[in-house]
């Protein structure tokens, strides 16, 4: 299933799936897309974070973070709309709803999702998240 959702930052597909949601993006399928998750418990089943950026990743809101394997994920905040959704769908893939490399179109969004979930907020592209590549050691600013 495929779910089109106003997420914390913008306009998002959601799925259990990272397959279904790279075909709605037009986008190859072996490129990785990014995780997210309602807590970090749920975070602590999927993978490790390195001990030196726990806190940093802890404190850090509407950040994206890349680990070195290549694994991208979010945890949502609590406060957030976005976050109830994902408490009871658990931690899911996340894209913005958008044709690669194109800007967002609220009908092709729709014709390829399969549900829909409006809230009173509507939909609303906003600023990305900020991005940061995390190692054993360092952190790099990606976005």
């Amino acid at each position: 299933m495929l779910f089109l959702a106003q997420t914390d930052t913008t306009v998002g597909f959601l799925s259990h799936s990272s397959e279904r949601i790279n075909r709605a993006k037009q986008r190859s399928h072996s490129q990785k897309v990014l995780q997210t998750f309602p807590s970090f418990k749920a975070l602590s089943h999927h993978t490790r974070v390195p001990l030196k950026h726990r806190q940093f990743v802890r404190r850090s809101r509407k950040t994206t973070f890349v680990l070195e394997n290549g694994m991208a994920f979010r945890v949502v905040d609590k406060a957030s709309m976005h976050s109830s959704l994902l408490k009871s769908m658990g931690p899911v893939y996340s894209s913005s709803a958008n044709v690669t490399q194109k800007s967002f179109n609220e009908y092709d969004a729709c014709l390829q999702s399969d549900i829909i979930v409006k809230d009173r907020r509507g939909f609303f592209e906003a600023t990305a998240s900020e991005m940061f590549k995390l190692s054993r050691t360092d952190k790099k600013r990606i976005r």
